[in-house]
């Protein structure tokens, strides 16, 4: 986006086109409502730690799924990127972490309205770890 505007020199009265783009250093996230707000990586972490919060999930883990969501962000073209697609990859990151966190995250960020919604999550998630899951031994 671009805006194209016309000044004039006070002093002189000379005419002139300047041509404005904004340009942000930070990673911006576009939120649900349209608001538009620095990324902010202790708010990620902290949605994170709140879903992880009691389980076997340690700091350094922690830390690196907010290091790959983050760089993932920045390597996208675009400076502005959408609170979904910040949601998307942290829960696919979860979901290889820890299932229950994955469901605690989820269930918040996709908002769920009814208890069908969680049990079919928690179906795909009980669904996955049954695939998962190494093969019995043969006792034959």
């Amino acid at each position: 986006m671009t805006v194209r505007r016309r000044r004039e020199c006070r002093r002189c009265g000379f005419r002139f086109t300047t041509y404005e783009r904004p340009e942000w250093e930070t990673l911006q996230v576009k939120k649900r409502d349209g608001s538009i707000e620095p990324f902010e990586r202790a708010k990620l972490r902290a949605g994170v730690e709140r879903a992880t919060e009691k389980r076997p999930v340690s700091d350094a883990t922690i830390t690196e799924l907010v290091d790959e969501v983050a760089d993932t962000l920045r390597e996208r073209e675009t400076r502005i990127v959408s609170s979904t697609l910040v949601g998307d990859a942290v829960s696919e990151r979860l979901r290889d972490v820890d299932g229950v966190a994955y469901i605690r995250f989820v269930s918040v960020y996709r908002a769920f309205s009814d208890p069908e919604e969680f049990l079919r999550e928690l179906d795909a998630v009980l669904d996955r770890e049954l695939d998962d899951a190494p093969d019995p031994p043969d006792t034959e």
